[in-house]
């Protein structure tokens, strides 16, 4: 089988596609042909040695995988061999095979596609975890996610949605403003003042979805309306482009804001930080998925697929990303051609 690795920390150039065995599951695991994996931004920032969370090098990123199961180790009763399902892998989805916990898989129905399965894990479950397990969302919640053209942007909004939220803002650039209005947001454009637009509007956010970090996190609070929760999921302003920038990525955490409890305590406003990656409750990871997948069945969600690159291809994939050029979950096929 063949597998996608950093070999070391870098660019582009720093993805390699090696080929070997195929690994076997112990007990309580299962083998897993992947069809599809997920992309996420997290992965090109693993790729420069940006991310706190990765394996040293070289490794295999993907948190997320579709496919059908090929083999099930021992004590296994969850899952059988030709299983449709859907894995949440923490770290080496990037290949034709991967060994996974039954924890961590879920049967998908015959209605769903690979390319939908792929796209929910990371970015529906990212959502849904903020905004209804840390947040308590409520009817009529009103939301501000930033660049809201991407996975968890589109996700944002469709779930939102679904659990009859208000008003919900979307960041991005202004060539994606007609998409982003196309899934129910008020878009802003990038470099406006989205902190005065919102206040002067509506008086505030009940929730904020900020994956830019540095500086820009303060202006993501500064928009909250009091009450109102803060979710910093990602550092995106840390990476400029596929080329590390050791110099970018200071200037983020440099200008990462400190927040004064009292302050905070003053106002009823909250900041949580979140990476699912790192969530170790697997039961109310699996509660989420669960309820995720009854959305899907009933249509009340629908996985934007901006492309679909054929893992041999994952450079250019990622490049696109880079590039800030997708709408919609980006995925790799490593199916059987």
């Amino acid at each position: 089988m063949k597998r996608v690795v950093y070999a070391k920390r870098g660019g582009l150039e720093a993805i390699e596609i090696i080929e070997e065995e195929s690994p076997e599951p112990e007990k309580g695991e299962v083998l897993v042909e992947v069809h599809r994996a997920g992309i996420n931004f997290a992965d090109l920032m693993m790729r420069q040695g940006l991310y706190g969370a990765a394996p040293d090098f070289p490794f295999t990123p993907g948190y997320e995988v579709s496919g059908i199961v090929l083999k099930v180790g021992k004590n296994v009763e969850g899952c059988q061999v030709g299983d449709r399902v859907v894995a949440l892998t923490g770290f080496g989805g990037y290949a034709q095979q991967v060994v996974v916990s039954e924890q961590r898989v879920w049967k998908i129905p015959d209605n769903v596609s690979f390319d939908m399965a792929a796209a929910m894990p990371v970015t529906y479950l990212t959502a849904h975890h903020m905004l209804v397990h840390l947040g308590n969302f409520r009817k009529g919640d009103s939301v501000l996610v930033h660049h809201a053209a991407g996975g968890v942007g589109t996700a944002t909004a469709q779930l939102v949605k679904a659990l009859g939220g208000g008003v919900i803002y979307g960041t991005s650039s202004a060539s994606k403003s007609k998409f982003v209005e196309q899934q129910g947001m008020i878009h802003i454009p990038r470099g406006e003042d989205f902190v005065k637009r919102i206040k002067d509007e509506i008086g505030g956010v009940h929730h904020a979805l900020d994956p830019v970090g540095g500086k820009h996190v303060m202006q993501s609070y500064k928009a909250l309306r009091n009450g109102g929760r803060l979710y910093v999921f990602g550092a995106s302003s840390a990476v400029k482009g596929p080329r590390r920038s050791l110099l970018t990525a200071i200037r983020m955490w440099k200008s990462t804001p400190k927040f004064d409890p009292i302050r905070m305590m003053n106002s009823n406003k909250s900041v949580y930080g979140v990476h699912m990656g790192r969530w170790e409750d697997q039961e109310v990871a699996k509660e989420q998925m669960i309820a995720l997948a009854k959305m899907l069945e009933a249509g009340l969600i629908n996985p934007v697929i901006d492309s679909v690159y054929r893992f041999e291809d994952v450079a250019e994939a990622q490049k696109h990303i880079h590039n800030r050029g997708n709408r919609g979950k980006v995925l790799l096929d490593f199916s059987p051609q």
